[in-house]
């Protein structure tokens, strides 16, 4: 669940790829950040979120948006491993920074995930340039709206966060999105992972 604060909560990121450094909200402050938590054996991860996350990292300046990618793995913990994501980001030639998201113990969820409230992937958080979560969309985002969003970012940064509650709910991996295989929050008591 997201805190009462609107400020995004700091990532919990067990290791990086494709950066020099370990990044932080703090660290990428008074950029607009993109940031995509996807599985590599997400259909819809790989088929459309990300090719349109290279997109943006290809298309915004890199000194204000910044595209991060979170490797939320909640399913096949067995082969979704760090050295197989390393070669997973080479062969699809992914150059934005990667975050491998943290478990503990037997939770169920990475903690960024959990923290985060997100219901699976793919799932898109947009965060301005202050730090605060502006919005967080589950599922197929369209490119254009996207670019739309991150531009609008760029230029008005203060605007309150939201949480994008008009994305299709997903049942199977079989509709592009793999949705946490979890009972319902309380607060989603109507909803379906």
């Amino acid at each position: 669940m997201l805190a009462n604060s609107n400020f995004a909560p700091e990532w919990r990121v067990d290791s990086w790829l494709n950066t020099t450094q370990p990044l932080s909200l703090q660290s990428l402050r008074g950029r607009v950040i993109v940031m995509l938590s996807f599985q590599m054996l997400c259909p819809g991860c790989v088929a459309q979120a990300l090719p349109l996350a290279s997109r943006v990292h290809a298309t915004f300046p890199h000194d204000q948006v910044a595209m991060i990618g979170l490797h939320t793995v909640f399913e096949h913990h067995e082969a979704m491993t760090p050295v197989a994501l390393r070669a997973f980001a080479h062969e699809y030639r992914l150059q934005f920074p990667i975050g491998i998201d943290r478990h503990e113990g037997s939770q169920p969820l990475p903690l960024t995930m959990e923290v985060y409230g997100m219901r699976g992937t793919p799932t898109w958080t947009l965060i301005d340039r202050e730090g605060r979560m502006r919005q967080q969309h589950f599922g197929e985002f369209d490119p254009l709206r996207l670019g739309a969003e991150i531009a609008a970012l760029m230029l008005e940064p203060g605007a309150t966060a939201t949480r994008d509650t008009g994305a299709t709910e997903a049942v199977s991996c079989s509709d592009g999105t793999c949705p946490v295989p979890a009972s319902p929050r309380p607060d989603d008591a109507h909803a379906h992972a």
